[in-house]
């Protein structure tokens, strides 16, 4: 068997994504020992009983202890106060890095916290479903994902290796690797991941303070359509609320161009102007496609087991 990438991995918050790390990188030899912290006992019950650490604690300076990855999979605005319960534990060498949604904000908290000698690379594995907990991860989750590493302005050799290396272990777990900056990153997300669920968070919420449609009615009727909505506005809502919070700069940015275009649609349905709504609908039509050809169709997390969602208390630090 060929040697581990990382002969120790501590995660951070075990749920969805942190489980799906374990899982993943345990599938492809890519770790050694595993420990996990997480503040909500349910979750390191469940981590327990589930095999899928060698120790879970819920004090965090003890898992990373002697980690050579520390993975940060805890809402967004917990990240700074994570990788500083971390920071006196964590060894020379170490590479951390997270799995948050908003990079500019944690790759400063990381940073400000991290101590010499520890090799800081944020990162965002673009992967996920509505389901929360230790139970709602599988190792499959990561394979033909993109994950984007955002690290930070170094140049030394040292650095870069680190960088690469945690690129390698994203790798093994089937993901593929881009390299981004931050701010970028976050202009990205805003379009392709952040408005997305806004809207769907504020379709599904309509739709159940309609006096006129009872909340039996939208849940018998709901077409294809809603359904997805329904599925998006289920996520994580400790998770939600912080990437708002967190990446409101770009969101509001994104956010006023998509309203302008919401109020040109509706002028053309006003008006009637049925070219404007074909060119429209072609033109996304195609942009749908290409992510159907570029396979990035989210994979059905049904291999077996059951996703239903685990209750978890409400805890700084429960993982995401």
């Amino acid at each position: 068997m060929a040697e581990a990438l990382f002969p120790k991995l501590a995660v951070i918050g075990c749920g969805l994504i942190g489980s799906s790390v374990i899982r993943g990188a345990r599938a492809a030899g890519a770790v050694g020992e595993v420990a996990v912290a997480d503040a909500s006992p349910q979750a390191r019950e469940r981590v327990a009983a589930l095999g899928l650490a060698d120790r879970v604690t819920g004090d965090i300076a003890e898992a990373v202890a002697g980690a050579d990855l520390v993975v940060l999979a805890v809402p967004v605005m917990a990240m700074g106060e994570a990788a500083r319960a971390a920071a006196p534990a964590l060894k020379p060498g170490a590479i951390l890095t997270d799995v948050g949604s908003v990079k500019g904000v944690v790759a400063e908290a990381l940073a400000e916290a991290a101590p010499a000698g520890v090799f800081v690379v944020p990162g965002h594995p673009i992967a996920g479903t509505e389901q929360s907990g230790p139970d709602a991860g599988f190792a499959e989750l990561f394979h033909n994902r993109w994950v984007i590493l955002t690290p930070q302005k170094r140049e030394d050799d040292a650095y870069l290796e680190a960088v690469q290396r945690l690129a390698d272990f994203w790798k093994a777990l089937g993901a593929s690797v881009e390299r981004m900056d931050a701010a970028h990153h976050d202009l990205v997300l805003a379009v392709t991941s952040h408005l997305p669920h806004l809207i769907a968070y504020n379709i599904v919420g309509t739709a159940a303070d309609l006096e006129e449609v009872t909340r039996a009615e939208v849940m018998k009727y709901s077409a294809g359509g809603f359904r997805d909505f329904t599925r998006i506005a289920a996520s994580d809502p400790t998770m939600w609320r912080d990437v708002f919070l967190s990446n409101k700069d770009a969101v509001l940015e994104i956010l006023g161009r998509f309203t302008e275009d919401l109020q040109a649609l509706s002028r053309a349905i006003r008006w009637g102007e049925g070219d404007k709504l074909f060119e429209l609908f072609t033109r996304t039509r195609e942009i749908r496609r290409g992510i159907v050809a570029a396979g990035q169709e989210s994979p059905e997390p049904n291999f077996g087991r059951d996703h239903r969602e685990t209750p978890q208390q409400s805890g700084k630090t429960t993982g995401v």
